[in-house]
């Protein structure tokens, strides 16, 4: 899009054009004019236009033919129809067969300035996604599409998977709910030696300890009333390949004893076996928790820590990598207007604005949900605020999270809490002081304090 936009008007009614060209160069868009359907016809087949205003009904040339020219040359100009009111019938054919809107004679200034502002908002939406999916692309490109950022500190990250990954070493992952654990164990096994035997993947925190025991090390014919034969453990199963074992700190001690000697000593033996079985496994395990806090407290045993932890990689909440979030959403979008069969729509400014500042509790898969839930109640092509959900819409869920993920100061939310009060208040200071419970004075003074003139 052209920076300042630039429209065409095209209009043989002297006055009506004139009109129109200084209501929007008030705008401070770039406006060209043609007072005639061929020299309408003319400007489009010699410059390029973001927008395209043109009366319907012309002598020679009429609107018409100008959309077929602009469709056929210029498929991203947007093209709005002047039209009076006997002819609006015509002008919604013309929205059918690709116009954007039309505007009615005579003009009302509010009208014809949201019918532009929205036609430009649609391109930057289109030439913004157009964007993202060339930076997904360069992101496949590199062989990172699993994972999708720019974020420094997840590049390194990633780096470091990467360097680790063949040299065999088990390895911890940490962060919170929603970061990507497993997804980063698949990425650290993709690009192992591994790579072309079974990555076989437990959450620990989903079985107690007797059911656990039988899911990773199997069980011989008879071990129990029900085993009518034997079955390999999750452990025997992985055998040459990788077993990441998610929320490691929720397993039982006992547990962790019977985990380590398998890591020691690269056997196992079923429940009810009498023989041990040699495995040959990388261990990768995650969690949610501060693993150091479980060994100090004795929940979790130090010298099965020191076995996982070789290598320690931990993933930064999506807060502390705000930037990540256009792409993120994009990527979203494409895979789940995909899985549903539908075109795949836009995100609204105003969307991509409130995501921006949200402080995502749950993460990238929260992040993935509301892009889920989006595209499934969309039906114009574009996730608007009315399809987020309400908690967010209407900011009822309040975190206490920097953009660097760290928790802010008592001083930091005091600024962020004034700011937007003076934002809802309009500026008003009185009506703002009377929100915030204080006088005007000590208003000014703390606006003066934290700069926020």
């Amino acid at each position: 899009m052209h920076n300042p936009p630039k429209i065409l008007i095209i209009d043989d009614e002297e006055l009506a054009l004139s009109n129109l060209a200084h209501i929007l160069q008030k705008q401070g868009y770039e406006i060209v004019t043609a007072d005639t359907g061929p020299k309408g016809l003319n400007a489009i087949r010699t410059d390029n236009f973001d927008v395209v205003l043109t009366d319907l009904k012309m002598e020679k040339v009429d609107g018409m033919q100008i959309l077929d020219e602009c469709r056929k040359r210029h498929g991203a100009t947007e093209v709005i129809m002047i039209t009076g009111y006997a002819t609006v019938d015509s002008a919604i054919d013309a929205m059918k067969k690709g116009a954007y809107h039309y505007v009615s004679k005579p003009y009302r200034i509010d009208a014809v300035r949201k019918i532009v502002a929205e036609a430009l908002e649609k391109i930057r939406l289109r030439e913004e996604n157009l964007h993202l999916k060339h930076e997904l692309k360069k992101l496949q490109e590199v062989g990172q599409i699993k994972i999708i950022t720019k974020d420094a500190s997840m590049v390194r990250i990633l780096e470091t998977a990467r360097q680790i990954a063949p040299t065999d070493c088990n390895v911890l992952i940490t962060g919170e709910s929603g970061t990507g654990k497993e997804l980063l164990a698949h990425f650290v096994h993709e690009h192992s030696q591994r790579s072309s035997c079974t990555m076989m993947a437990v959450n620990c925190g989903t079985f107690n300890e007797e059911l656990l025991t039988n899911e990773l090390f199997g069980h011989e014919k008879g071990a129990f009333t029900g085993a009518h034969i034997s079955k390999p453990g999750i452990i025997e199963l992985a055998n040459g390949g990788t077993l990441f074992l998610d929320e490691i700190t929720e397993m039982s001690v006992n547990m962790q004893a019977k985990l380590l000697r398998v890591i020691q000593e690269r056997q196992l033996m079923r429940v009810g076996g009498i023989s041990t079985i040699n495995v040959d496994v990388r261990f990768v395990a995650a969690t949610n928790r501060n693993i150091q806090d479980a060994v100090m407290s004795n929940e979790f045993r130090k010298d099965l820590y020191y076995r996982l932890n070789v290598v320690a990689l931990e993933l930064p909440p999506l807060a502390a990598r705000k930037n990540d979030i256009p792409l993120l959403a994009q990527f979203f979008l494409e895979k789940h207007a995909k899985i549903m069969r539908r075109d795949m729509p836009v995100l609204s400014k105003e969307v991509l604005d409130t995501l921006k500042g949200y402080d995502f509790p749950g993460n990238v898969r929260e992040l993935e949900n509301i892009v889920e839930r989006g595209i499934a109640l969309s039906t114009e092509g574009v996730i608007d605020e009315k399809h987020l959900p309400d908690d967010i819409r209407d900011f009822q869920i309040t975190t206490y999270r920097r953009k660097d993920g760290g928790f802010p100061t008592l001083e930091e939310q005091e600024v962020r809490y004034i700011k937007q009060v003076l934002a809802e208040s309009g500026g008003n200071k009185t009506l703002a002081a009377e929100t915030l419970g204080i006088d005007r004075v000590s208003l000014w003074r703390k606006i003066k304090r934290f700069g926020l003139e």
